[in-house]
């Protein structure tokens, strides 16, 4: 689908730390009672079939050390070996499971495998979130800083692939990274790194301080002129402004380098809305799209 309108609107750094892009998973309720064993001469249990799009609950598993990090992953039925996908979460201090991004790519026969970078939910315990780095008590973080912060979390996403391609059910020439709002700047940055990725979806990276953050303009650039995997840049119109996928598709393309920007009728009828477009489910509304570039991603 070729691009539509662009839309900019300068958003604070600040109010993108507040952003997710997923619901938090409901707290745990308490089991009920035991129930009474049933009489031997009852006839056994008939266990429904899943709903479409069901999947159980995530492993938490530990994927980096020194210190400890950890991700949520979920598996398909099966042996395998699978396709893989590693999801990169927003800015948000503790990110969700994930599990409606699971709900679209398990049954499709994806491992998913969602880490928590440093400073965010399961692997905060030895460092500070992201926004106390940022602003260290200042109002407005210093020039610079959100891609000093972003690079050095590049570290856990490449931890995170390396992860996933060595697991046995998972053949590693077909790892993807996909990631939203600031987990689609990392995945950028990670498609300029390469380092065993097959391809790269980037829903809405930067879009909220693009027209703001001269920093972050210049480092994404940088990253998708040397990218060295495809790369989808995803959003819906009625995000903070689309920008950041149009020009930096074009400047993939302007020299040669696999690249699409695919802008989507609007998302719900807020900005904050369209920045949720990467929200999953059983079929969301860009399911064909990421599908059909990570199953086999362009050349040129």
């Amino acid at each position: 689908m070729p691009p539509v309108r662009i839309f900019a609107i300068s958003v604070s750094a600040l109010a993108l730390i507040n952003m997710g892009c997923e619901a938090r998973p409901p707290a745990p309720t308490s089991p009920p009672p035991e129930a009474v064993p049933p009489p031997a001469t009852a006839p056994a249990a008939i266990t429904a079939p899943a709903p479409p799009g069901a999947v159980g609950a995530p492993e938490v598993v530990q994927y980096a050390d020194d210190p400890v990090r950890r991700a949520y992953v979920y598996r398909p039925s099966g042996a395998g070996p699978f396709p893989a996908i590693v999801y990169n979460h927003g800015s948000e201090e503790t990110p969700s499971d994930f599990r409606g991004q699971a709900r679209f790519f398990v049954p499709r026969g994806y491992l998913l495998l969602v880490p928590h970078r440093r400073g965010h939910g399961l692997s905060s315990v030895a460092w500070p979130y992201a926004r106390d780095v940022l602003t260290r008590g200042a109002v407005e973080p210093a020039p610079g800083a959100l891609v000093a912060v972003l690079d050095q979390q590049l570290d856990d996403v490449l931890a995170a692939v390396g992860y996933a391609r060595a697991l046995p059910d998972v053949d590693p020439a077909r790892v993807s990274v996909i990631g939203c709002s600031l987990g689609g700047v990392e995945t950028l940055l990670a498609a300029e790194r390469g380092d065993g990725i097959r391809a790269a979806v980037d829903f809405a990276g930067g879009s909220m301080t693009w027209a703001r953050d001269g920093a972050l303009r210049e480092r994404m650039t940088e990253a998708a002129r040397g990218a060295k995997v495809p790369v989808l840049f995803i959003q819906a119109e009625n995000d903070f402004d689309t920008t950041p996928s149009t020009t930096l598709a074009a400047a993939m393309q302007g020299l040669g380098l696999p690249a699409r920007a695919e802008i989507f009728p609007a998302a719900g009828t807020t900005a904050h809305e369209g920045h949720a477009f990467c929200a999953g489910g059983t079929s969301p509304a860009w399911g064909d799209a990421v599908l059909a570039f990570i199953t086999a991603p362009p050349s040129r």
